[in-house]
């Protein structure tokens, strides 16, 4: 038995809303569930979030990541996003624990890392060190 993958919910406002953001960032809407609408799933690739909707979000921390979204051109994908309207957009730049990544900011605040590993002087492979184990 292993884990296989996992799937960050974010707490929203507005989840048909907070879709419609994130399929300006290429990630399709998988429905959702509820009248009104209080949960949703979107998908990009092998990536899953959950959009559950709730009356009072937030404030979230500016400086904690709701998710970090591993990608295999953390560079391209970066170009791809500097053409929409985004409430926050950082440069992408190389961690020190062997990532090189960049942030968001959605419609209601979170902080979404992407980002992909890299080999560092070390030799640490960033994040990808745990991968492999089950």
């Amino acid at each position: 038995m292993s884990i296989i993958r996992a799937m960050p919910i974010l707490l929203v406002k507005d989840p048909e809303a907070s879709a419609a953001f994130y399929a300006r960032l290429g990630f399709d809407c998988h429905g959702f569930f509820g009248d009104p609408p209080g949960f949703g799933v979107i998908q990009r690739g092998d990536v899953s979030m959950g959009l559950n909707r709730v009356d009072v979000p937030g404030p979230w921390p500016k400086e904690a990541w709701a998710a970090y979204i591993y990608v295999s051109d953390v560079d391209a994908l970066h170009a791809e996003l500097s053409d929409e309207v985004l409430p926050y957009l950082s440069d992408v730049r190389d961690q020190p624990f062997g990532c090189r990544d960049f942030e968001i900011e959605d419609i209601d605040g979170y902080c979404i890392a992407f980002g992909q590993d890299l080999v560092t002087e070390s030799g640490l492979p960033g994040l990808a060190a745990s991968r492999g184990r089950g």
